[in-house]
């Protein structure tokens, strides 16, 4: 169809005074300004930036270019105090995903997003489209897909509103990630009174390309053409960026509209096409139409190349009658694309695109001059300098207090006079939703699909996935501990960094980088950016102290509903490099007869555990704290031990402990163990200390006894502490007089084998 014919049709469907209205200059009310998230002094900037009134799409785009999803002017100044360079990264912040060297030519590029407002306002199409989402930022870089983690947070599950969002959003994962063919390979679950109004669905993917072939979102070269790709435009996801950049309303129904809907047969599809595009000649450069859709991804196209666009709406395929300019531009359908290819390549990109069902129509072209021009009906609605949209948003100047009465070095609630049977306090802690086991959630996902997953859910502290025609294989792990964080943020985030990068050293793996997705509530709290502030500042420590850069991210404000606030909960995913597929390592005590050993210092940190949630049903004190050059010297060793072949297994100590750790490796093999050996002990610390106690820098190790000098020696030059603990046995779980347990009674409370029908919820005991 001609741009006459197109405009012709559409111009029927309209009036002539809400044309008239649409492009003139517009009447923008102060109730105007506040309903779209803008302030007075913005609204004034925008006034000197263009010297006149905007027109409505103006305001509109404006105001979604200048929200807190899209510009980050809360968090864009801490956020560059991260390191983001390193002999390995390929391609850092600011694209469509980071990417790291593989070596050999082969690049990893991944990244986390978070989809979290969708997924309470309609649980099975936000989680969905959370990873339809991600996987596209994936793709857009020219790397094919082969995994997705995911981290999820939910209120307890005794309430019927939690558990209903959790169904429809452990459904939508599958549902869309089973579909296109992706393995849901790891990630983390936790529940918490605070994320009852407000889940948090964290969603990482993870592809791989050759290093010289990567691709980037950028609009080059005067008169290139300007492609759609993948669906129609519907109304479905209007002004879901400034939704995500507001607090949720008590009645979700009004935000359904907000919601988008997602396809992932159509996805399977696009993702086919654009790999095939990625290695054509002729492709200038890609962007996924995440976040305010056709607006933020033409606009950040040409900010990154200097250049500007024209768009003509008309060209636009719409699936609803009657859309205007500002739905066409601020819509968040999903499956899209915006592709900028050479000039008189047009029929080779239709012949790829003939024949898979999707759209691939010119809707503008690339122009010279740096300004964003937006044509409907004939007429111009929308003319902008693309600079100050695309990086131009004032920053916001937050104000960052503690909350009254915290202190660095707070001392947890005392203990009990009498020490609670050890044993049964086991059982409790492994029955509790927070430590059984996630079998019954990972099972529904496909973890297999393309036959490259080595150690899969359950299996290992981290997944590890083999690469095709290589030697080497890939580690990837997401991970996080909203309550360390609400207890002390620096120290908190800084060892969520340490156990993501302990996990793919348990596996076998050298870690790399990281991406992070950092969910906070609203940041105009002074108390919420000071846990914000804090936060950075930790992941800083931990990622310059372990080689791990940040190359890509999300940041999500505004996780409340009423007066309830998330727990401050950053995530970080991590990948790593194994020397050899062979070294992967799992967690199971799988060889009796083999001796078992604590490497790290067992100090009895109880402050924000399990077991001291258990005890006073609310974590008190500062945390267990953060020993980062232990982490590193820990993560040395382990990755040596790895490649020297010394270990039979590997497990961190973290939630729940050392004994809950313990009873994790003998469960994910049907092993038992006799532990003879406390370390702390001799330092006349309480028993039930030093097995719950969950500092970092610490991991549960069997190996062949006639190799222990070897160990031994090993952590004597990197300075790890190394203690032995007693040994695998065939079947029985014994801790010195402590504790005896059989294999069968810890079974029955972590996964029981009854209660298939209810296989979606892990109920609490």
């Amino acid at each position: 169809m001609t741009t006459e014919t197109a405009t012709a049709a559409r111009t029927k469907r309209f009036d002539s005074a809400l044309v008239n209205r649409l492009t003139a200059d517009a009447e923008i009310s102060p109730e105007m300004i506040r309903a779209h998230g803008l302030s007075e002094e913005e609204y004034r900037g925008i006034l000197e930036i263009l010297g006149r009134t905007p027109t409505l799409v103006e305001f509109s785009v404006f105001a979604v270019m200048w929200s807190e999803h899209c510009c980050y002017k809360s968090s864009r100044a801490l956020l560059k105090t991260l390191p983001t360079t390193g002999p390995r990264i390929l391609q850092g912040p600011g694209e469509n995903a980071g990417a790291v060297d593989f070596g050999d030519n082969l690049a990893v590029a991944f990244k986390v997003e978070s989809h979290n407002h969708p997924s309470f306002v309609m649980p099975y199409h936000g989680a969905a489209t959370g990873v339809g989402g991600i996987l596209r930022d994936i793709f857009t870089l020219g790397a094919r897909p082969i995994a997705v983690l995911d981290a999820l947070r939910f209120g307890p599950s005794t309430d019927k509103v939690s558990r209903e969002v959790f169904r429809g959003v452990v459904d939508g994962i599958a549902g869309y990630g089973n579909c296109i063919g992706v393995p849901t390979v790891g990630g983390e679950l936790f529940f918490d009174d605070s994320f009852r109004l407000n889940p948090l669905v964290n969603v990482m993917a993870i592809g791989v390309a050759d290093a010289d072939a990567l691709v980037f979102g950028r609009a080059d070269g005067d008169g290139n053409p300007v492609f759609l790709l993948g669906a129609p435009t519907g109304r479905d996801g209007i002004h879901g960026a400034t939704f995500a950049s507001d607090v949720m309303a008590d009645d979700s129904d009004e935000s359904r509209p907000q919601v988008q809907i997602g396809d992932p047969f159509l996805g399977k599809e696009l993702m086919e096409a654009v790999l095939e595009l990625a290695r054509a000649d002729y492709l200038v450069g890609i962007q996924d139409m995440g976040a305010a859709g056709l607006t933020c991804s033409s606009i950040e196209m040409s900010a990154r190349s200097g250049t500007g666009m024209v768009l003509d709406l008309d060209l636009v395929p719409v699936r609803e009658e009657g859309m205007t300019p500002h739905e066409i531009m601020l819509s968040e359908s999903q499956e899209r694309m915006l592709a900028v290819v050479e000039k008189g390549s047009e029929g080779r990109l239709r012949e790829l695109f003939a024949g898979r069902g999707l759209v691939c129509e010119q809707v503008g072209e690339v122009r010279a001059g740096g300004r964003l021009e937006v044509r409907w009906l004939g007429a111009t609605v929308a003319d902008m300098p693309v600079e100050p949209l695309a990086d131009g948003a004032p920053i916001v100047e937050r104000p960052a207090r503690p909350p009254a009465g915290w202190t660095p070095d707070a001392p947890p609630k005392p203990l009990p006079e009498v020490m609670p049977d050890l044993g049964d306090t086991l059982l409790r802690l492994l029955g509790s939703e927070n430590l059984r086991s996630r079998a019954r959630v990972f099972s529904q996902y496909d973890h297999t699909v393309r036959g490259d997953t080595i150690l899969k859910p359950g299996a290992g502290d981290a997944a590890v996935l083999r690469l095709r025609h290589r030697q080497d294989a890939l580690a990837a792990t997401l991970d996080g501990n909203s309550r360390y964080v609400a207890l002390h943020p620096r120290d908190g985030a800084a060892l969520t960094v340490a156990e993501a990068a302990r996990n793919l050293a348990c596996a076998g793996a050298r870690p790399l980088a990281v991406t992070d997705c950092l969910n906070f509530a609203d940041p105009g709290r002074p108390e919420v950016f000071w846990e914000f502030a804090g936060s950075i500042a930790g992941l800083g420590d931990a990622c310059r102290a372990l080689g791990t850069p940040v190359v890509s991210g999300n940041v999500s404000f505004y996780n409340e509903t009423g007066e309830v606030r998330v727990k401050p909960s950053p995530t970080v995913g991590m990948v790593g490099r194994l020397e050899h597929a062979e070294h992967a390592r799992g967690m199971g005590f799988s060889n009796p007869g083999a001796a078992v050993a604590l490497v790290g210092s067992n100090r009895g940190r109880l402050s924000g555990s399990e077991y001291q949630l258990l005890l006073d049903g609310a974590p008190s004190g500062s945390g267990p704290g953060v020993d980062l050059d232990a982490e590193r010297a820990l993560v040395d060793w382990l990755v040596r031990t790895a490649e020297l072949e010394l270990l039979c297994s590997a497990h961190d100590v973290s939630q729940g402990g050392l004994l809950v750790a313990l009873a994790e490796c003998c469960l994910a093999s049907s092993t038992g163990v006799d532990v003879d050996a406390l370390p702390g002990l001799d330092r006349l610390l309480r028993a039930d200390a030093l097995l719950f106690g969950e500092e970092g820098g610490r991991a549960v190790v069997s190996y062949d006894p006639s190799g222990e000098d070897r160990l031994r020696q090993l952590a004597l030059e990197l300075g790890v502490p190394f203690q032995r603990l007693g040994r695998v046995t065939e079947e029985g779980f014994r801790v010195l007089d402590l504790v005896d347990l059989s294999l069968e009674e810890m079974q029955a409370v972590w996964c029981p084998r009854s209660g298939v029908a209810d296989y979606r919820w892990p109920v609490s005991s």
